[in-house]
């Protein structure tokens, strides 16, 4: 009886499983279709993944006509004004850099009859790369390094480049190896970037610097020089990093990327902003610390700062200006002026960032020297 019973139930259990599967097919498909799909014909390719699609990173260029907006009114009765804020001399901080710098290559040379050499790859006619080079090698030149330069028409082949930094790989007096960005259109850099030896890396861009940064208790043997300089710039400052809130703005593998993890080593929260970001003004104004890497000129206005803010400008973008001696001038990610009505302490465009990072690359490029020769 039990047995006949139990075949019986059996069996209405086997047909309604039957007659729900496909069912429960239909509405997973439904699911899948309404949640997880993409209407974007790209998103739906087979080689799509986990690990997301490589966009470009446009922003929404500010109108060149958009006034500059008048002073925020005071948040609470108890400000009468707006403090002065502090302007941070990117200049006098570099120059006091250099000069520890050079007082360690001269022991060097006294000690063991070595200097540091960097070298530098420099592709195309851009007149901001060129400048850029320049000052790099005119800053070797002031602490003693020594420097070598190689040039190529923009329409140079892949190979040509590689066999140069190659070559600078294998010269044991270069101790760092550094290929001026960005590159022409026609040239792989991640495969450019990555020819350059791990230990002569002084852009601190090899995958393996950037993985042991990103990793806690790793130690990178280099850390890129625009994050270095961004975080040397508040700790001069005297801005305890732990617990502040940080808007990076940009997620560049240059900058935005690894200020965001240094910054996370010095227990800061930080928010990355991106040409996806939604209302991203919403973010930065309940920042303590503003760093704006976007390459985009007056893209930070003054409705995107709260008061009393720090703000490291990174953006260095050349603006054509045909009454210029260079031909153009050098404006950065944030509005100067409306900033300055609320920032405790702000970075000039040109002057602030670029002078420090030209000096991290160069402290770079002595403990890469330090490091081969075992010398302390």
């Amino acid at each position: 009886m039990r047995a006949a019973l139990a075949a019986t139930l059996r069996k209405a259990f086997s047909a309604a499983e039957t007659a729900l599967r496909p069912c429960v097919a239909s509405k997973c498909l439904d699911f899948h279709l309404h949640h997880c799909q993409s209407s974007d014909p790209a998103e739906q390719r087979p080689g799509s993944s986990i690990l997301g699609r490589d966009l470009p990173e446009i922003w929404a260029t500010p109108s060149a006509a958009s006034p500059l907006l008048p002073p925020p009114e005071p948040q609470s009765s108890c400000v009468d004004e707006a403090p002065t804020p502090v302007i941070i001399d990117g200049k006098s901080i570099a120059e006091e850099i250099r000069l520890g710098l050079s007082q360690e290559v001269l022991r060097m040379k006294a000690m063991i009859n070595k200097v540091p050499g960097l070298a530098v790859v420099l592709v195309g006619q851009r007149r901001d790369s060129q400048a850029y080079v320049r000052n790099k090698t005119k800053a070797c030149e002031e602490v003693g390094m020594r420097s070598l330069m190689a040039e190529f028409p923009e329409d140079c082949g892949e190979e040509d480049v590689l066999n140069v930094v190659s070559d600078f790989n294998r010269d044991p007096s270069v101790h760092g190896v550094l290929v001026q960005l960005p590159l022409p259109k026609h040239l792989d850099e991640e495969r450019i970037l990555g020819a350059v030896s791990l230990e002569k890396d002084v852009d601190g861009f090899h995958p393996l610097n950037m993985g042991n940064l990103a990793l806690s208790g790793r130690e990178p043997l280099f850390i890129p020089c625009a994050a270095k300089a961004c975080v040397e710039l508040l700790l001069r400052l005297g801005v305890d990093l732990k617990s502040k809130h940080v808007a990076v703005i940009g997620r560049s593998n240059v900058v935005g990327l690894p200020t965001s993890l240094l910054l996370q080593r010095h227990h800061a929260t930080v928010s990355v902003l991106h040409a996806f970001t939604n209302n991203p003004q919403d973010v930065t104004r309940e920042a303590d610390i503003v760093i704006s890497a976007a390459g985009v000129p007056n893209l930070v206005r003054g409705h995107w700062l709260k008061r009393g803010s720090v703000v490291i400008d990174v953006g260095t973008n050349p603006v054509e200006d045909p009454n210029s001696e260079q031909g153009y001038y050098l404006q950065g990610d944030v509005c100067y002026e409306e900033a300055l009505q609320l920032a405790s302490a702000i970075t000039p465009v040109p002057g602030g960032v670029g002078p420090v990072t030209v000096a991290m690359l160069l402290a770079n490029t002595l403990d890469s020297a330090k490091r081969l020769y075992s010398f302390t």
